[in-house]
């Protein structure tokens, strides 16, 4: 039997026992099923490319990530019980997240040892115990716990991403959290150390706090990494998150503030098996991104993200990256958007930083897209949608082109057609 077989078999079955537990007096049983696919078609001079140009690092916002078949479906699995407590069991599974093929019928997935089926979160969350609050929940397992990312260069800046437990409440009325979460840098590789590099994240986070013109989302973490030297073996992190309107017109902004030391100098707040760092790895991020409501047919999307070392970041002396990116969309009618990107990213290091020297040490990269988004709902977030675009990227000179992926040149097109759901 096929996997996707298997696969669907085993979700009936669990499906067919949730109806049958239903019964039970004293439990009521219910199911949700969410997904999210992107199959992003794109090409450079007739072949598919495995290169995102630069996106995962600030440099450009347009289309042209990779993913050619990306499949996620998140089952949830929620019982409440007649003495009030609730459960939900949460089971993520994913694949071809990173997959730059274009794969065909004959089944060559099986033979690519990377994106492959993975089971990205299972936890389970209990709430409404006797002895704990009724605003008062416990998980464990494994999860993204907050995560965010950037609008434009989608990129992940919060999370705390491996196995773990924590407790959620409500004080003076906000969301407050205590949790664990470990995560193994060497997990799934071929080669590992006899001695494992445990990674740990103790975090504490108070959510939602009133200040007028929106709320304040705090986040504190303190990491630590096993079997490492004196001078490496942990970090902290701590970052404030401004939830507002778009800088006071209609729409919304996050806008935030984070510093990263040792272990935690990504971001300060982005933890998971790439996590780790020395003493001398300090870093601050400033980010704001949302969507401006213009008119009834006119949005903007903005990103605006700031990331330097104030030491050292990544090994790297000096280091700073930062973008300015904007995407204006234009409903034509309920079932049509007209959408541009315009981008520009920079990056510059100390001379010598990772062997780069002469025109390599500082890079420019300017990223202009079109798009026509077809579409069940001509929204900014309107989805499923199919999205044929262009994408040209121009960077300063062929030192910085070729760190992006561009062959022996500055400057690249991009044409392909993006197709997106979520549910």
């Amino acid at each position: 039997m096929r996997k996707v077989s298997l696969l669907a078999a085993a979700v009936a079955t669990a499906l067919a026992s949730g109806v049958a537990l239903a019964d039970n007096a004293d439990k009521n049983d219910g199911w949700e099923v969410h997904g999210y696919g992107s199959m992003n078609f794109r090409m450079v001079d007739g072949e598919t490319v495995d290169t995102e140009f630069g996106r995962p690092d600030y440099k450009t916002a347009g289309t042209h990530g990779q993913s050619t078949n990306q499949v996620e479906f998140t089952v949830k699995k929620h019982s409440s019980y007649d003495n009030g407590a609730w459960a939900d069991y949460v089971v993520r599974s994913e694949y071809g997240n990173g997959n730059s093929y274009a794969y065909t019928s004959s089944g060559s997935q099986k033979k690519n040892d990377e994106a492959q089926f993975e089971v990205k979160e299972a936890y389970v969350e209990l709430g409404g115990l006797s002895f704990m609050g009724k605003d008062t929940s416990i998980w464990g397992g494994q999860r993204y716990l907050n995560r965010a990312a950037g609008l434009l260069s989608g990129e992940y800046w919060k999370q705390s991403s491996g196995v773990g437990a924590g407790l959620q409440t409500k004080l003076n009325g906000h969301t407050a959290g205590v949790a664990i979460v470990v995560a193994d840098p060497d997990a799934g590789e071929e080669s590992r150390s006899d001695d494992r590099t445990t990674l740990t994240s103790y975090d504490l986070y108070y959510y939602g706090v009133d200040v007028g013109i929106g709320s304040l989302d705090f986040d504190f973490k303190y990491m630590e990494q096993a079997n490492k030297d004196s001078n490496s073996d942990d970090g902290f992190g701590a970052a404030i998150t401004l939830n507002s309107s778009y800088y006071g017109m209609d729409g919304w902004t996050q806008t935030a503030i984070a510093y990263g030391k040792g272990v935690a100098q990504n971001r300060g707040v982005n933890f998971g098996g790439w996590s780790g760092g020395d003493e001398n790895q300090e870093s601050i991020f400033l980010t704001s991104y949302g969507v401006m409501d213009i008119s009834d047919n006119w949005q903007m999307g903005s990103e605006l993200t700031y990331f330097a070392a104030l030491d050292q970041l990544f090994g790297a002396d000096d280091l700073k990256r930062y973008i300015a990116a904007v995407r204006p969309s234009y409903k034509v009618n309920e079932n049509m958007r007209l959408e541009t990107t315009l981008s520009y990213g920079h990056e510059e290091g100390a001379d010598g930083y990772w062997g780069r020297s002469g025109d390599a040490v500082e890079s420019d990269i300017w990223n202009v897209e079109v798009a026509v988004p077809l579409t069940v709902n001509a929204d900014f977030f309107g989805r499923p949608q199919i999205k044929p675009y262009i994408s040209y990227i121009k960077a300063d000179d062929k030192a910085s082109g070729g760190q992006i992926g561009i062959d022996n040149s500055d400057d690249e097109t991009v044409i392909g057609v993006h197709t997106e759901i979520w549910f």
